[in-house]
């Protein structure tokens, strides 16, 4: 991991640049460097891997750490201070590069590297709120969890597999095998396995110990997000026969989703299967820098 520090101010930064950020677009973590280094005293960190992007944030000591990279270097870093339990006490700074910005874009960081650069060095800190589950793992956006997929005919596609054991034991048959596939065409490529289709979830959500939706009603997709109150809101869509089902909508501060094992989607990455999974919100829990009067 390289380390340069520079030093123009009183304010200490340290800048950590995600390898994925400077592998695909060296230009702009190039211009984060200089704006920032104009502004502030800065050491920079140009981690190889998630380890050394981790130990970087432990030795921060008393400066400032500014992430320079996409949504996923974003959570990384939340999940890291999270695990230290060091979150709540250290301001976060997020230069965005990168393909996914959605994240950084919903939470008021501006997208573009100038822009974002200095709103670093002028912008103010905001507290948000977040949601902790019971694996310690930590949503800073929303999580979806989609409808199941279900193969077609309710089994999967079997492939042919050779009788390797024969053909092991018998060395004249590996042989005749080989002269068999060299004389003789090759056979018709299969028709293609069409994507297996979506079925609905038979899914209980509870919020704050109220049951919203049962295993009896088949849903089509639920998503949760934390609010500007301190609490999630909860959207349940039910399947629909004939006319549109209305969502059914809640808010809490703690979400219990169980049933058959399903998998959700939280900020950038896609969790489970698991039967169970319990999230619950943290006031005010991180502070991200944002610009002045955002």
């Amino acid at each position: 991991m390289a380390e340069v520090a520079t030093s123009t101010t009183s304010e200490q930064l340290l800048v950590v640049v995600d390898p994925v950020a400077r592998r695909s677009d060296g230009e702009s973590v190039r211009i984060a460097k200089d704006v920032l280094g104009a502004g502030a005293a800065m050491k920079l960190c140009l981690p190889d891997g998630p380890e050394e992007f981790a130990r970087a944030l432990a030795r921060r000591g008393a400066r400032r750490p500014v992430v320079v990279g996409d949504d996923r270097a974003l959570l990384r870093a939340v999940s890291v201070l999270h695990r230290q339990r060091e979150l709540a006490a250290c301001g976060l700074s997020l230069v965005p590069v990168g393909g996914a910005l959605s994240l950084a874009r919903s939470l008021g960081v501006p997208t573009g590297t100038v822009a974002a650069a200095r709103a670093v060095l002028d912008g103010v800190e905001r507290r948000m709120d977040l949601m902790v589950d019971d694996s310690d793992g930590v949503v800073l956006g929303a999580l979806r969890i989609p409808p199941l997929s279900h193969p077609p005919g309710g089994e999967g596609v079997r492939e042919p597999v050779a009788d390797a054991e024969d053909a092991a034991g018998r060395p004249w048959l590996r042989t005749c095998q080989s002269l068999v596939r060299t004389l003789v065409p090759a056979s018709r490529p299969s028709r293609p396995v069409s994507p297996p289709e979506p079925g609905p979830s038979r899914l209980r959500v509870e919020v704050d110990g109220e049951t919203l939706v049962d295993l009896n009603q088949p849903v089509e997709a639920v998503s949760v997000a934390p609010s500007a109150s301190g609490v999630a809101s909860v959207e349940v869509r039910p399947v629909s026969v004939g006319a549109e089902a209305s969502p059914l909508l809640a808010e809490g501060r703690t979400v219990t989703v169980s049933g058959a094992h399903f998998r959700y989607r939280a900020d950038t990455q896609v969790s489970g299967p698991v039967r169970t999974r319990t999230w619950v919100v943290r006031e005010g829990a991180w502070s991200l820098t944002v610009p002045a009067g955002a």
